[in-house]
């Protein structure tokens, strides 16, 4: 099916060599979806009645805040995004169901406001109308520097977590760490919940080639194995063993590296910004990666080849590292998938059988798996209600509501027994799939991001550029990457009155 015969919305509506970035944050070189000035934006004057706020849009529906509600935006989680469409149905289905019922029956004395990218307002409407949201719940690990700290939308809120009574050791300490090493030497943001890496597989291939199924905690070493026996041709139908997508694995990779070399300041000018990918932590990491691309005709496309994704017939990839939201899209669960598009991922269903286990670890007996693919709860200085901002935030991180966010098919920030048990039990489509991978293990924690700053470099220039496009080793890769394609990268960033 071609893309342009599936709904705006739709979630494998991803290219082949791109697939998935939007979702999980690959650096390339495109003008960012959201406002990416330097310059905050300063609050306008445009209410267009006694405390309400119009905010026009590029589809020119009406939408407007008044002053005496709790304004949340919510971006870059695709689920909240499903349901709207542009003749006028804005999307709030699944923001409702997991998060507004909740939060309207505990504070039935709050009045919410909900939007989400981009359907019917983006960033750059809202900042124009100069009535900043309240709460925004985002991608912490790419957003506080492409799209919050432009704006002048981030304040650390370290003093207003403690006075809520917030306990931060709580929450999964990589979501925490991610989001203090783009917070200048603060904290932007708190956890809610992590949109987890699995390990794909279908059973089905499995079953065919008389193969045994991968398990909690195999390595890479394992999973190799089973790509190349997997990777074969059965008459006219060609199966591919593996699929991991490069630019993540680099990224969210599972020693805790991180790309940026600590210097004097936690704002330096961009001249400043020093890269590392050449030590030998770095090497080892992308070398283990390099052996599952080289694997003949087992050439890289997108992870959702596991359901469809590029290649000519679905289920036809045996393994595929994906996020814990494409398993309950894949599962059929409506909350998931785009109305408009169930049929078609339906008939794709008949062609997997759904296995999910955790992601492979580096070594025998590690339980580390990736750094963890957080959307975080952020409070902008400019917030009218600030303590009830604070009140809800404090909510979403208590063991109620992790426990209902769990249910709802989302790995929460809090594991309890009760968090853990209550996985999935309000997705029934999940009840006939063993998710319990989905908390086995624990995220890496990123490390030596003191005094350094964040920029969204173009990692995919290692692996998707130098490596399947040149023919590199992956030595040459990281290095042409570090000396040369990240700092004109920079330059160029600069050039065009960006700074991250």
């Amino acid at each position: 099916m071609s893309e342009g015969n599936m709904s705006r919305r739709g979630l494998l509506r991803n290219g082949a060599l791109i697939g998935g970035l939007a979702a999980f944050g690959g650096a390339l070189q495109t003008t960012p979806a959201a406002a990416s000035s330097t310059t905050a934006v300063p609050r306008a004057a445009a209410q267009s009645a006694a405390g309400v706020v119009d905010i026009p849009n590029k589809y020119n529906v009406p939408f407007s805040v008044a002053d005496d509600e709790l304004f949340v935006f919510a971006a870059n989680f695709k689920p909240f995004e499903l349901g709207g469409n542009d003749q006028g149905r804005e999307a709030t289905r699944y923001f409702d169901t997991v998060f507004g019922d909740a939060i309207r029956a505990k504070f039935p004395n709050i009045k919410l406001k909900y939007a989400t990218w981009d359907y019917p307002i983006r960033y750059e409407d809202i900042a124009k109308a100069g009535r900043v949201p309240d709460l925004i719940l985002e991608d912490p690990r790419l957003r506080i520097d492409r799209d919050l700290e432009p704006l002048g939308w981030t304040q650390d809120v370290t003093g207003l977590v403690q006075q809520a009574g917030i306990d931060l050791t709580a929450l999964n300490v990589g979501s925490v760490e991610q989001i203090k090493s783009r917070s200048d030497g603060g904290l932007y943001g708190v956890p809610l919940w992590i949109d987890e890496s699995l390990l794909f597989y279908n059973k089905l291939i499995f079953d065919k080639f008389g193969v045994r199924y991968p398990t909690a905690g195999s390595t890479y070493d394992d999973v190799y194995k089973l790509a190349q026996k997997l990777t074969r041709q059965d008459g006219i139908h060609h199966y591919k063993g593996y699929m991991q997508h490069p630019d993540n694995y680099l990224a969210m990779n599972q020693l805790g590296l991180y790309p940026f070399v600590p210097g004097s300041s936690e704002q330096p000018a961009p001249e400043d910004v020093k890269v590392n990918l050449t030590s030998a932590e770095w090497k080892t990491v992308a070398n283990n990666m390099y052996r599952f691309l080289m694997i003949p005709r087992n050439n890289f496309t997108t992870v959702d080849d596991f359901f469809k994704g590029d290649m000519s017939f679905p289920g036809h990839l045996a393994m595929a590292v994906n996020n814990l939201s494409k398993l309950n899209a894949y599962a059929l669960s409506p909350y998931y998938v785009e109305e408009d598009d169930a049929a078609q991922f339906a008939e794709w269903a008949k062609s997997v059988k759904i296995g999910v286990t955790s992601m492979p670890v580096l070594s025998r007996g590690s339980k580390t798996i990736y750094q963890p693919d957080t959307r975080a709860a952020f409070i902008p200085p400019q917030s009218q209600h600030r303590d009830q901002a604070l009140d809800v935030i404090k909510y979403l991180v208590s063991e109620e509501m992790q426990t209902r966010i769990s249910s709802y098919g989302m790995k929460a920030v809090l594991k309890t027994d009760a968090v853990v048990n209550a996985f999935g039990t309000a997705i029934p489509e999940l009840a006939a799939v063993d998710t319990s991978a989905v908390y086995w293990g624990d995220n890496a924690v990123i490390k030596n991001y003191q005094n350094t700053e964040y920029w969204d470099i173009p990692l995919y220039k290692v692996f998707r550029q130098h490596v399947l496009k040149d023919g590199m080793d992956v030595d040459s890769s990281l290095l042409v990457t570090e000396t040369q394609d990240i700092p004109d990268y920079i330059k160029a960033q600069v050039a065009r009155g960006l700074t991250w």
